[in-house]
């Protein structure tokens, strides 16, 4: 493998790197990252390319490279530290940068991506660099979104895109224009563990307002300082930018939806799935690494999906996608109505139990679970527990230490061996502690996280938590809907995803009681997850061309 093929896909064989040494040289080619790769550039073609003695002399291979930059990023006091020294990397060789995730990813997928990127985001107008590192539209762009993107100088390479408004950043709450870091890290993994090319993808912010008043009075703050817009012109302003990038970038282009507010999500996401390839992660996405966990989780269990209760503390976007998702799946594996499915699955909100009589005051993304049960006014967490008596127990509340000694105590006392998840991120925000999970149910606890966690020994035991990682799914999602030239991503999509990294999960990992691969596998977990989503995609779609081949 080249040191260029480490960090980018190749398409029909042909080195795209050696196709753009011939459009730019000497000092443009320096200032480019995509085509820089300092020290390791070949001393053969310095001088073809303009830059002898502009670098200094000796040729220092790529592995060495990674090496050196490591041994860095390990002498930094903070996760902070390491994350701007990476950007830094980034910023002007994305060769290296790219290098140094794929053969690291255990390492430093916790600095750029969750949950170190969510301390990032709450510093972004702080630490912000000015570098070109994606696409920033404001309502003040509204009416001239197309012309913006034309002027991008990777128009015509683009086939990836994540979005934010910024208003629902992991559990931090609306972040606004901080929130940027988000998609910058998605596309980040897109790259490392799926092979997407770098100069393929595009990080967008809609600028919209934000809500935090904090930011509003941030004199560095670098988003629109004024509330966020609820009106028409936010939909006008969603719509140009999905319309315009389809005409810029192609029918086919990905765009995938990041860390949008509870009350545009749901409906945005209903708006666009069937006009454009897109999906929303933190819906969907989540939905699906959940979903993998529990199907993995069934060979220690010996259930199936329709054995277990599932009990869920939060009902927003993270919650009620999974439930739609373990619902699909019950509906299709048993051949039942989607209603039938639902009833094997509860929601508790900040305010109880959702519930029948609770109907008239639900969102409409709760109401298909708003069950009909016997219960005399609000049911909290531990109540719920006790009358549902659930296998399954999920938080996605984004509210940390919920899922206390009693109630894990409880969960233990019911089932053999609880799934216990604690999805929410950062880690600041966890339900509980993999400790505390272990602990409190005597090592009866099948646990993961959407944080990573380290080991647990108990009682001479080591158990190794799972941590149901988005970015196991989403760049595979997005390399089968390029490889078959999707133009949108169904629920199908999702539950094969699901099941394809469930396969994964080896015996030896079970055993540990872990229920997802490790990381350091995940460019070859995400190209077969990919191979999958691409040939389902065929199958729904007879006339879908045929594939694009890619070498890894």
């Amino acid at each position: 493998m080249s040191s260029l093929a480490s960090s980018e896909i190749t398409v029909n064989g042909m080195s795209s790197f050696m196709q753009r040494l011939s459009n730019e040289t000497g000092v443009e080619f320096m200032k480019n990252p995509l085509l820089n790769q300092i020290s390791s550039v070949p001393i053969s073609l310095r001088k073809d390319l303009g830059i002898q003695g502009m670098i200094p002399a000796a040729e220092i291979p790529l592995k060495l490279n990674v090496k050196r930059c490591m041994e860095n990023l390990r002498l930094k006091s903070s996760n902070l530290e390491k994350y701007l020294y990476l950007q830094s990397i980034q910023d002007v060789d994305e060769t290296l940068y790219y290098a140094i995730l794929i053969q690291h990813t255990a390492e430093v997928m916790p600095i750029v991506y969750t949950p170190t990127v969510g301390e990032a985001c709450q510093k972004f107008s702080m630490i912000y660099r000015g570098t070109l590192r994606g696409l920033y539209l404001s309502l003040n762009d509204l009416g001239q979104v197309k012309s913006i993107l034309e002027q991008w100088p990777n128009k015509d390479k683009i086939t990836t895109i994540v979005v934010t408004d910024g208003e629902r950043i992991l559990g931090l709450g609306d972040l606004g224009v901080n929130g940027m870091g988000i998609p910058i890290g998605k596309l980040a993994l897109y790259t490392a563990c799926a092979g997407i090319p770098p100069e393929n993808v595009l990080p967008v912010h809609l600028d919209t307002g934000t809500n935090n008043q904090a930011n509003l009075e941030d004199p560095y703050y670098l988003g629109l300082k004024m509330k966020r817009e609820r009106g028409p012109d936010y939909d006008n302003f969603v719509d140009e930018f999905f319309t315009t990038s389809q005409q810029v970038f192609g029918q086919n282009v990905l765009i995938q939806f990041e860390d949008f507010g509870n009350r545009n999500a749901f409906r945005l996401l209903k708006r666009y799935q069937d006009k454009a390839c897109t999906f929303n992660d933190d819906i969907q996405g989540t939905a699906s690494v959940a979903l993998a966990g529990l199907v993995a989780s069934n060979a220690i269990t010996g259930k199936t999906l329709s054995d277990h209760t599932y009990l869920f503390l939060g009902a927003g976007e993270a919650g009620v996608g999974i439930a739609d998702l373990i619902a699909y799946a019950i509906s299709v594996e048993n051949n039942v109505p989607i209603e039938e499915a639902r009833k094997k699955i509860y929601l508790v909100d900040s305010k109880g139990l959702v519930t029948e009589s609770r109907r008239d005051q639900l969102q409409e993304h709760k109401i298909h679970y708003a069950h009909d049960v016997d219960i005399e006014g609000p049911y909290d967490l531990a109540q719920s527990i006790e009358k549902m008596q659930p296998s399954v127990l999920i938080g996605v509340s984004a509210t940390p230490n919920t899922f206390t000694k009693e109630i894990l105590q409880e969960m233990a006392r019911i089932n053999e061996r609880p799934v216990i998840c604690a999805l929410s991120n950062p880690t600041s925000k966890a339900e509980c502690t993999a400790e505390e999970a272990y602990t409190h149910t005597n090592g009866k606890a099948i646990f993961s996280s959407g944080s990573p966690f380290q080991p647990v020994t108990l009682n001479g035991e080591t158990f190794v938590p799972g941590q149901g990682n988005n970015a196991y799914i989403f760049p595979a999602i997005g390399l089968g809907a390029l490889a078959a030239k999707s133009t949108k991503i169904t629920d199908h999509d999702m539950y094969v995803a699901a099941h394809a990294l469930a396969s994964q999960v080896s015996k030896e990992q079970l055993d540990k009681g872990c229920v997802y691969p490790p990381l350091s596998e995940i460019r070859e977990v995400s190209a077969n997850i990919a191979a999958t989503v691409a040939e389902n995609a065929c199958k729904l779609s007879p006339f879908t061309s045929k594939f694009m081949y890619f070498t890894f």
